[in-house]
């Protein structure tokens, strides 16, 4: 029986405190900018339910199990899949003051990576590549217990103080369900040339 990827056990630990108990404060009302043009970076209630509907119905399947926190300056949506051995990470990241591409280029950095795969035996960067309308794929080999891992993290300009990450986890044996599930969720980039 194939080991779930350690990420899952990370979405686990986040499930089991459902919706956070410390999360920031969430309104109804939009944003104020305060005298330098930047908003709250707590989440609004437009945010949740961005974050929550991004991938459609996607997941909504008895094989994934979905759970969502609530935090300062991001809404962080988890599934996961014990039969499919896969899970899938989505962040709607808040960028109080707005960002720029070198913004995004420095939140996607190598230690950034580093954070994201500690749980990991090891990761491999092996590509990554953008379309013209702000949409990135990162990809990855990762490796838990001997299994490899195909991972997609697709980062997609989504407003001037918002970005939306996308990541999926499958064993790297599924090549059709990698496939199929990147073309649901963003067409334009499912892999890098």
């Amino acid at each position: 029986m194939r080991k779930s990827p350690p990420i899952l056990f990370f979405f686990l630990l986040l499930s089991a405190c459902g919706p956070s108990a410390t999360a920031a404060p969430m309104t109804t009302e939009p944003p104020l900018a305060d005298d330098f043009g930047c908003i709250s970076s707590n989440p609004t209630q437009a945010d949740i339910d961005r974050a929550l509907a991004y991938s459609g119905n996607l997941f909504d399947v008895p094989e994934w199990e979905r759970t969502y926190t609530v935090a300062d300056g991001r809404v962080s949506v988890a599934w996961s899949s014990t039969p499919l051995a896969a899970v899938a990470y989505l962040e709607a990241l808040i960028f109080p003051c707005g960002y720029e591409e070198p913004d995004l280029d420095f939140f996607f950095s190598d230690e950034n990576w580093e954070i994201i795969f500690e749980n990991y035996e090891g990761f491999e960067h092996v590509d990554e590549c953008r379309t013209t309308d702000g949409l990135r794929l990162y990809q990855f080999i990762g490796v838990d217990d001997g299994y490899e891992y195909d991972i997609h993290y697709w980062a997609r300009n989504d407003t001037d103080t918002r970005v939306i990450t996308m990541m999926t986890v499958f064993p790297i044996e599924s090549e059709a369900l990698i496939e199929e599930y990147a073309r649901r969720l963003f067409p334009a980039l499912l892999n890098c040339p």
